[in-house]
């Protein structure tokens, strides 16, 4: 498996099919926060998040926000308005936030999904741990400037459509 291709291509983490998790055994999905549940310009998550998000918890899938996010009040105050644990400074491209993650939860990476926005972050960090992971669209244009960088990356090595 090349580290840098993610298990599955999305548009959005809310274009994931729940009842397809479950059938694949997947007990906890991790997710990046900034521009997968989180818009970077506005700092809070959509109703359409919040309601795939509650059909994941419906489902008895644990959730778990793995963050590169340094400003830990926003990114604990996401996780709380998301219900969900959390790890932040997970310093991606790097497994151990997911490690930690899979541990905090509680279950193997076997039975876990990564849902991100970035490669060189998100994917990279899950396919480094073991763990399946689905690259969706930003859902903001809004980045920081180095991320802007890297989806150029993305867009030459072919990661996205």
């Amino acid at each position: 498996m090349s580290l840098v291709r993610p298990w599955r291509l999305e548009r959005a983490i809310t274009d994931v099919n729940v009842e397809e998790l479950v059938s694949l055994g997947v007990r906890c999905v991790l997710f990046d926060r900034d521009n997968t549940v989180v818009p970077r310009d506005t700092g809070v998550a959509p109703a359409e998040v919040m309601e795939w998000i509650s059909r994941v918890r419906a489902a008895g899938i644990a959730l778990c926000m793995v963050s590169n996010n340094f400003h830990a009040q926003q990114v604990e105050a996401s996780a709380a308005e998301l219900e969900c644990a959390v790890v932040h400074h997970a310093m991606k491209p790097a497994p151990f936030a997911v490690r930690r993650a899979l541990s905090l939860v509680g279950v193997e990476a076997r039975e876990a999904v990564l849902i991100g926005d970035q490669v060189f972050t998100d994917v990279m960090a899950g396919n480094l741990a073991g763990v399946r992971t689905i690259l969706v669209e930003p859902q903001s244009t809004s980045d920081l400037w180095y991320t802007h960088i890297f989806r150029v990356f993305e867009r030459a090595i072919g990661a996205r459509r």
